[in-house]
């Protein structure tokens, strides 16, 4: 299997020493690693909306334009799930690093073992991948996480799977995609089916998701769709 690994400074004989320490990583793990080199958070940023399977990401804290905290922030943002390994000089960002889920801060000058044992432990994390569903729309096969579903709304011949990043149309019955997900579901109505860790707050009448969708509940459901969000978070 081929990893994506890309480093983000702005600093050419900084990148440059990162990018060689990285081969000698991959060298020495015996993985076959493709590494990929952006002098700017903008660069990087502008291939990332085309292509978001990178697997680990190097980045400078401070950068010329946008800063390495807030490409992190807008990574997030976009539910990219690329491991984040912070370098930097100053660590009074660490904060904010937490915020975005942020693996390790690598202070420089970067230590060569230390970089290597990050770099493995980032590839470990990687590895445990959330749950998830593949789906055929358009023609094309798309993998959805789980957690990036909202709900499910159901129509006479097909489904809308409303994502944190989109919508999705499926012919296929909101029973047989039940069936396909997690006990993180709920079915609140014969029509919707939502996902409790989305929820943001729960009425008589409706359930409201991230994004302020809201759900119609069925009747005499309020009581049991309390019970099952509290079980689910």
């Amino acid at each position: 299997m081929e990893y994506k690994v890309a480093i983000c400074d702005d600093v050419d004989m900084d990148r440059q020493h990162i990018c060689g320490m990285v081969r000698r990583w991959a060298k020495a793990s015996g993985l076959d690693v493709r590494i990929y080199e952006f002098p700017s958070a903008e660069s990087f940023l502008f291939q990332y909306a085309e292509e978001k399977d990178y697997d680990i990401l190097l980045l400078d804290v401070e950068m010329r334009g946008m800063s390495g905290i807030d490409l992190a922030k807008t990574i997030r943002a976009m539910r990219g799930r690329v491991e984040i390994l912070f370098i930097t000089s100053h660590f009074e960002y660490i904060a904010e690093g937490y915020e975005v889920d942020a693996l390790h801060y690598l202070g420089k000058p970067v230590a060569e073992q230390k970089l290597f044992e990050v770099l493995s432990r980032a590839l470990d994390r990687r590895r445990v991948e959330p749950p998830s569903v593949v789906i055929s729309c358009d023609g094309e096969t798309v993998k959805l996480f789980e957690e990036d579903i909202l709900y499910v709304e159901s129509f006479a011949h097909y489904i809308e799977i409303h994502t944190r990043l989109g919508v999705y149309k499926v012919k296929e019955g909101i029973a047989s995609f039940e069936k396909k997900l997690s006990g993180d579901f709920y079915r609140a109505h014969r029509s919707y089916l939502l996902n409790l860790k989305a929820v943001e707050r729960i009425s008589r009448a409706d359930v409201t998701v991230a994004g302020g969708a809201r759900i119609p509940l069925a009747r005499g459901k309020y009581d049991e769709v309390n019970r099952a969000f509290i079980e689910r978070n």
